[in-house]
């Protein structure tokens, strides 16, 4: 077990690496492009290009993360309104059958992947193999059904409470005033 939280802690650590530098590459490409073209009237031909796969990969590669920290999108007005029991046996379904369809997402995502480095594609602007770009999809949606197995089964191992996240408390089982206390600052 001790390995596993070792490496648990290493993919996050990497997955934070990872989606920290995508926003910051974004931005400076971004604000770079356009102090380039405001200055000096000359754009640089690789910045929207550099921008559109730090996009990709922060989006993919942020599947995982948002499941891990509970932050993923949800419509939570009836699952707010449910008792403790219906909020938990809701917290481990609904994770596994995302889970499924992310698995079913990388496996035909990875197939595509495949397609495009076979065909020999490269991307415009810099000439690089447009499969490397791509691999950040499977992988991400590879790591987010991982993610939610993990969110699936903290819900079944921790009859306590409800787990949004492996990382995240439902927020309904919160104290009150600690949620009053961290949102007035």
């Amino acid at each position: 077990m001790k390995f596993f939280r070792v490496l648990d802690k290493v993919v996050l650590k990497i997955e934070e690496f990872i989606l920290g530098y995508s926003v910051i590459i974004i931005a400076l490409m971004v604000v770079g492009n356009a102090l380039s073209r405001a200055i000096f009237s000359y754009s640089l031909f690789f910045a929207n290009e550099v921008s559109q796969i730090a996009v990709i990969v922060a989006t993919f590669m942020g599947i995982s993360y948002a499941a891990r920290k509970g932050r993923h999108i949800s419509m939570s007005a009836f699952y707010d309104l449910a008792p403790f029991k219906v909020r938990k046996i809701v917290s481990t379904i609904i994770p596994f059958l995302v889970a499924v369809v992310l698995f079913m997402l990388a496996y035909y995502s990875a197939l595509y992947v495949q397609n495009v480095r076979e065909s020999g594609t490269v991307t415009s602007a810099l000439e690089m193999p447009a499969y490397i770009v791509y691999i950040a999809i499977p992988l991400g949606f590879f790591m987010g059904g991982i993610q939610f197995l993990r969110n699936m089964w903290i819900n079944i191992v921790k009859r306590e409470d409800v787990y949004l996240g492996t990382d995240a408390k439902d927020y309904n089982d919160e104290d009150k005033t600690k949620i009053d206390e961290a949102t007035h600052l």
